[in-house]
């Protein structure tokens, strides 16, 4: 598998992540560290949002980690200040909790995103930053491939919050001319996930109970049609479009080149990685509920506007995925 060979220097560039020790945030803090980045984690490590300290394990002597909420304004303010790029990679992810916890999810994936907007503007408006969106914030689709013209009509309280909040991010870039772009993330997989419970991304824990050589369960017939990236890919994402001039204000999809439905990813993550089969069954009530049907959406506008594009599908992603997991699957069954 070819390499990124793309990815701007970053040796000097000051790197605040939010989220540091969740998934992505830990996956780009790899990276940023690799680049020549300082880097600073800011994290509180909510037990919801599936941070884990082992994630920055083999970094932890060479990065700053900065155990604070960003519901805390002065906290995020004081760390905002002589930053040159901060990615916002916090939040609350589960889309199950969000339903049930909805003034804790309107906390973090709003509030807390209106606080990292209004110290930037008050104590760092030159810095560049980058946030974090979903691509569930679609809701339903009305055309495909969607782009990012798509309507959005949310079916639960996590997608609704995370529209929202792009939304400030949006109006901050435009009416204080903040360096501000979001980034629309679909179904990213791989190292360092939160693959021990069913209330993060479906297609990581699929690879949890892979590794414990568990049934994977897949509700109804799994027709569905969803779009996955490798983290490495939404990685470079993210960071190309931090050190890309002319883009203040714009959203737009990482996402992969290839659609599977979610059998298909089911299958295939048995195939790769366990020994176990796919089970099929029932939709509970609470979760047909906000199904959104196929999910097919198109990533044009990134690789038009900044020339970045997938490498990883779905094999080679699992494939690196169960080399990670082997070596340290228990730091990940909590």
């Amino acid at each position: 598998m070819e390499k990124h060979d793309k990815l701007p220097d970053l040796h000097g560039k000051r790197v605040l992540i939010t989220g540091g020790l969740g998934f992505i945030g830990s996956n780009l803090a790899h990276k940023c560290l690799e680049l020549g980045a300082h880097v600073t984690i800011f994290d509180c490590l909510d037990p919801r949002s599936g941070g884990n300290l082992y994630n920055i394990q083999d970094i932890r002597d060479h990065i700053s980690v900065c155990f604070h909420d960003i519901l805390n304004f002065d906290q995020i303010s004081e760390h905002v200040v002589g930053k040159d790029i901060i990615f916002n990679c916090a939040a609350s992810t589960s889309h199950p909790f969000s339903m049930r916890e909805p003034w804790i999810d309107l906390d973090v994936n709003s509030k807390g995103v209106i606080n990292l907007l209004e110290a930037i503007r008050r104590f760092n408006n030159n810095v560049r930053f980058v946030h974090i969106g979903t691509s569930t914030q679609l809701g339903k689709l009305n055309y495909q491939p969607a782009d990012e013209k798509h309507s959005e009509f949310p079916t639960d309280i996590y997608s609704a919050n995370k529209s929202v909040s792009e939304k400030y991010v949006i109006i901050y870039a435009n009416a204080y001319q903040i360096e501000a772009t979001v980034i629309r993330l679909a179904n990213v997989f791989g190292p360092r996930a939160a693959i021990h419970s069913p209330e993060f991304t479906f297609n990581n824990y699929f690879i949890g109970l892979a590794l414990q050589q568990k049934d994977i369960t897949v509700f109804g017939k799994g027709n569905q049609l969803r779009n996955v990236l490798y983290v490495e890919d939404a990685v470079t994402a993210l960071i190309q479009v931090a050190r890309t001039k002319g883009i203040n204000g714009e959203t737009f999809f990482a996402v992969g080149d290839q659609h599977y439905s979610v059998a298909q990813i089911a299958e295939a993550t048995v195939r790769y990685i366990g020994t176990g089969k796919v089970k099929f069954v029932e939709w509970p009530m609470s979760r047909k509920s906000t199904e959104i049907g196929d999910a097919i959406i198109s990533n044009k506008k990134i690789k038009e506007a900044i020339g970045w594009e997938p490498i990883y599908n779905l094999e080679a992603g699992l494939t690196k995925t169960k080399v990670y997991y082997e070596k340290c699957l228990e730091r990940y069954l909590r």
